[in-house]
């Protein structure tokens, strides 16, 4: 068994090449694949029975549990909940713990997609879709969470990581807030630089500043040629205080994981046993912990799978 503070070691014992990128996030240098066969390694070498393409079409309990499937039945006196939650359902991912959980009388949180990208509302998507490919480092509100990372617009209306980020936040209706320009006085640095500069156009000196195509967007050209101090100053205010009120997300189709789940306050939060049902365990995804960015629910798999597992091998 591995903590999962030797996870790292585990990777490097299989000799998997592997880089640090911003934020402290670790990827490998090469394929994902390799965990993956870093993982079946592990398990053939602990002797673990893998079975694949068998579907499961009942779940019962008697002393133990009945568990119905293609391949037969199997009977266990503990039962692990770990098929996560509805995001990418391409990949197979399905509600089946969710429903398993309320089978058994325990609460589920609400889902909904998480770090998923949102849609801009009807009259806006001309202007995002001019934008597509876009690229710029801001802030994002949601309610009382912040992200400082780079948002990109899309055809469909906006991504990137701190959009992702905020998505988790957001409830239909909710209205995000944007600052595109953070830490910048738009309006003083063009005034500067145009007083340092005089011959030098004000579309070229907000490109230092924002992407031009965002400026030309932002600015029409009859004004960008002639721009008065308090046409700076008023999209200085917008660059700072842009607001948007998405209409829906990309959906499961695209959400990196699912926001909600089986309710914490069932479970052990030393065992992940379920507090009313004897020998029923649920981690991961399936469980109502939703992490940001950068492997935080990679972390949350491990650990509670972690204690799950030290808990069914102590009985």
């Amino acid at each position: 068994r591995y903590t999962p503070r030797d996870f790292l070691g585990l990777v490097e014992k299989h000799k998997i090449a592997w880089h640090e990128k911003t934020l402290g996030q670790l990827f490998c240098d090469g394929s994902a694949r390799q965990i993956v066969a870093m993982l079946l390694a592990e398990c053939a070498k602990a002797q673990v029975d893998v079975r694949l393409a068998v579907k499961i079409s009942a779940v019962r309990k008697s002393d133990g549990f009945v568990v119905d499937t293609t391949a037969g039945q199997f009977d266990a006196s503990q039962l692990v909940l770990a098929t996560g939650g509805l995001s990418i359902p391409k990949m197979g991912a399905t509600g089946f713990a969710h429903d398993v959980a309320r089978q058994f009388g325990l609460k589920v949180v609400k889902p909904k997609a998480g770090l998923v990208p949102l849609h801009a509302e009807a009259h806006e998507l001309a202007f995002h879709a001019s934008l597509a490919g876009v690229s710029v480092p801001a802030i994002a509100r949601a309610g009382p969470m912040e992200f400082a990372e780079n948002i990109l617009f899309t055809h469909r209306g906006l991504s990137g990581p701190a959009i992702l980020q905020a998505s988790s936040y957001l409830e239909p209706g909710d209205a995000l807030h944007l600052n595109l320009a953070p830490d910048t006085d738009v309006a003083a640095v063009l005034k500067t630089r145009k007083h340092e500069r005089p011959k030098a156009e004000i579309k070229t000196i907000l490109g230092e500043i924002i992407p031009q195509r965002l400026a030309a967007a932002l600015v029409p050209e009859k004004i960008m040629q002639h721009m008065t101090v308090p046409e700076m100053q008023s999209l200085n205010d917008r660059l700072h205080q842009w607001t948007v009120v998405p209409n829906g997300t990309e959906g499961y189709a695209k959400a990196e994981v699912t926001v909600g789940g089986i309710d914490t306050h069932e479970l052990s939060s030393r065992t992940m046993e379920a507090k009313s049902v004897h020998g029923l365990y649920a981690i991961g995804e399936a469980v109502d912990v939703t992490g940001w960015l950068g492997g935080y629910n990679f972390q949350w798999a491990w650990a509670s799978g972690y204690v799950a597992g030290e808990a069914l091998s102590a009985r």
